[in-house]
């Protein structure tokens, strides 16, 4: 599952590939965007924001694409056999006279200007690998009222004293929640709430200060650990890759408790969440998943 790591990882594939050279094939095979041409125009930049890719070219145009559960880019060289699915689940084909990318299964590909990009992105809070990261307002963002919408006038101090207007809301959907910090998913969201020891469910007004001050730093320290890294690793360990995440009935890495998993969501989605019952004290679902 695509996060903020492999979305970067992605972002920096097509732009090494793209950027600089003169695209001399284009095809968007979504029916808005099917008669749109790229060819002849340079790709200047593909920046990832969150789980957002923005690929930017010559005459002020942005190709947004988001890949979330089971979208993809592969890069390709002339001649190379593409691998990437059947032909029917290319949604996008943009190639230079080196190089030839593939977007296969993308849910989400518009062509926008570069001016209206707020309309896709705007809505994100800190990039957890951008360089508009701030903890202090990544922080802020997590424990303000959900009902809000981020904008120009947004105040941390008042999103602190949001906290006493909903300080029910679950740790792990607050953490999945882009409009707070852009980049974390369902496995991280896992993982972080293991490292910090509390469970998904507790209630972010229950959050100790000492975890509140450090979940931020560490969001980001995980998330530019693997960014550089094929195989995604939050333990450290080789062989071991990640704390909790993936383990249902296995063992603990640290106390040797069976990981328990269940279902958690908004109401929208149910997403498949694990913890350590000892090393993670607090509420918990009544069910766990079997």
């Amino acid at each position: 599952m695509p996060e903020g790591d492999t979305v970067w990882q992605a972002a920096r594939r097509l732009h090494n590939a793209l950027a600089g050279q003169v695209l001399t094939r284009s095809d968007l095979r979504v029916p808005r965007f099917a008669t749109a041409d790229l060819t002849g125009r340079a790709v200047l930049d593909v920046t990832p924001r969150g789980k957002h890719l923005l690929t930017r070219v010559e005459g002020g145009l942005t190709l947004h694409s988001h890949l979330r559960m089971d979208g993809s880019w592969r890069v390709y060289t002339h001649g190379q056999r593409w691998n990437g699915g059947p032909a029917h689940q290319i949604r996008a084909i943009l190639g230079n006279a080196d190089r030839t990318a593939v977007g296969y299964r993308l849910p989400v590909l518009e062509l926008m200007r570069t001016t209206d990009e707020d309309r896709a992105v705007g809505h994100l809070g800190p990039d957890l690998l951008g360089p508009d990261w701030d903890p202090g307002l990544a922080l802020a963002n997590l424990l303000k009222d959900p009902a809000r919408p981020l904008g120009p006038d947004w105040d941390p101090g008042l999103a602190l004293a949001n906290l006493l207007k909903d300080p029910a809301r679950p740790l792990g959907e607050a953490l999945l929640d882009q409009r707070n910090l852009a980049g974390i998913g369902n496995i991280f969201k896992s993982e972080l709430c293991f490292l910090l020891g509390v469970t998904p469910w507790l209630p972010v007004g229950e959050l100790p200060a000492d975890r509140s001050a450090k979940l931020p730093v560490l969001a980001r320290k995980l998330l530019e650990f693997n960014r550089e890294r094929p195989v995604r690793n939050t333990t450290g360990r080789r062989g071991q890759d990640l704390f909790v995440y993936g383990r249902a009935r296995r063992p603990c890495l640290r106390c040797r408790t069976p990981v328990r998993l269940a279902d958690q969501g908004d109401g929208s989605r149910e997403r498949p969440t694990y913890w350590c019952p000892t090393c993670q004290p607090g509420p918990a679902p009544f069910t766990p998943r079997r």
